[in-house]
């Protein structure tokens, strides 16, 4: 084993433990087996992130703030913000359906109160700014309360192994759901539904984490400061 230098960046570790989540299994990481790839000894690490729930929380964040200029670039593109948001659940549910580590991922994401409390934060903010002519006068709290629902279809839609419920009726249901909580209106919902269906979502999420992970390992030290500190 290498030896690395003894001040490894927080930045170094966490674009170490996204390759090994990503490649392994978020589950199947350890702590040690992050270190001894590194070099350093765990209370260098611990001085850092506490846990390993600390890294996924760091990752999530920066993965909320991904796909966040992804949905962005979108529109850019010529896709609506709340279309692009609808194809943002449909890629996730498709990544878990397809791959294992992507539902490994997600579901840990989504069980932990830490990472699930950075999701709904992030999620609340952006829906802020996505739904704002449907719900026009709605106060913060309402959002919030509006996001902790949400979330929660989220979860149910890319953890679920009922196999009599095709990929695309839970994406759909899912999609119907949370438009609806949002006040989208009945044509619009189903406009925007009908549109994403009908995109390639299986080939866009197989390679979404290959392009999350390609981001991280992207990221500077300043850019990287910059995210924890927001």
């Amino acid at each position: 084993m290498v030896k690395r230098k003894i001040n490894t960046t927080k930045l170094e570790i966490i674009q170490l433990a996204s390759t090994k989540f990503i490649e392994n299994g978020y589950s199947n990481t350890s702590i040690r087996s992050i270190c001894s790839e590194l070099g350093i000894g765990l209370g260098h690490m611990t001085f850092y992130f506490p846990s390993k729930e600390h890294l996924l929380a760091v990752l999530v964040d920066m993965l909320c703030d991904f796909q966040w200029k992804l949905i962005k670039k979108e529109a850019e593109d010529g896709i609506s913000l709340l279309l692009a948001v609808c194809l943002e659940l449909m890629v996730m549910t498709s990544a878990a359906e397809e791959n294992e580590i992507a539902k490994d991922f997600f579901i840990s994401s989504y069980t932990s109160p830490m990472t699930l409390e950075i999701i709904r934060k992030n999620d609340t903010e952006r829906a802020k700014i996505v739904f704002a002519e449907y719900c026009q006068g709605w106060t913060d709290e309402q959002f919030t309360q509006a996001e902790a629902l949400v979330s929660g279809i989220e979860y149910a839609t890319f953890m679920t192994t009922d196999t009599s419920s095709p990929l695309d009726v839970r994406i759909s249901g899912a999609l119907n759901t949370i438009l609806s909580i949002y006040n989208v209106p009945d044509e619009i919902r189903k406009r925007k539904i009908e549109k994403v269906l009908a995109m390639d979502y299986r080939k866009i999420g197989g390679g979404i984490f290959d392009e999350f992970k390609e981001y991280i390992q992207q990221v500077n030290e300043q850019t990287f400061e910059e995210l924890l500190a927001k």
